[in-house]
């Protein structure tokens, strides 16, 4: 069974929807590295970073077994027909960062009341946002991306890329494109704080 927490207590979670994303080829950017650098995703770099974020996510019940569970709310591709969402600070490495994580939902008769009666039977993906330290992507907010299967293990793009890093940075789809659309600075739909 989930945690619980109120639509009040987390209005500004609950409203994250994002419209408008894509996510199917990215473009040019397929996370390539150049000689001397790390692919923008999916290198050995992004992988680790993404394995500590979801154990120190799981260490604060924001995923997995027993974790904190938001009001489900309507979604929309790509993230699921069902969302829920939650956002606090966190502490990775020494650092103090803020984290997005939004679970997706979907399937064959989801809805909100389904997914709040049984989520981990609509359970489709995890998507995360965590803030990172200053200079890990200053153009794109120094946000870490990453997409999990409810597993924790991490989905790929159609190139087999992992998805966590810079994800789709340059491209004119994935998530850094569709997030640069969002109001304000920082690269979050539902308000402008970070």
């Amino acid at each position: 069974m989930s945690k619980r927490i109120t639509a009040a207590a987390l209005s500004a979670a609950a409203g994250l929807a994002i419209a408008g994303c894509t996510m199917p080829g990215y473009g040019g950017d397929g996370g390539e590295a150049t000689a001397g650098t790390q692919p923008s995703f999916g290198g050995p770099d992004s992988i680790a970073y993404a394995e500590e974020l979801w154990s120190a996510m799981q260490k604060a019940d924001l995923v997995g077994v027993n974790s904190i569970m938001s009001t489900p709310y309507e979604g929309q591709h790509p993230h699921g027909a069902v969302l829920d969402t939650i956002e606090r600070p966190m502490t990775l490495n020494g650092h103090r960062g803020h984290v997005i994580v939004k679970r997706n939902y979907g399937g064959d008769g989801v809805s909100e009341t389904a997914v709040a009666n049984n989520p981990d039977e609509w359970l489709k993906s995890v998507t995360v946002m965590f803030r990172r330290e200053a200079g890990y992507d200053p153009d794109n907010g120094n946000w870490f991306w990453a997409k999990y299967l409810p597993d924790g293990s991490l989905d790929r793009n159609p190139k087999d890329m992992q998805l966590a890093g810079r994800v789709a940075k340059g491209s004119d789809q994935g998530c850094i494109a569709c997030h640069q659309a969002a109001p304000g600075e920082d690269l979050v739909f539902n308000h402008d704080r970070f």
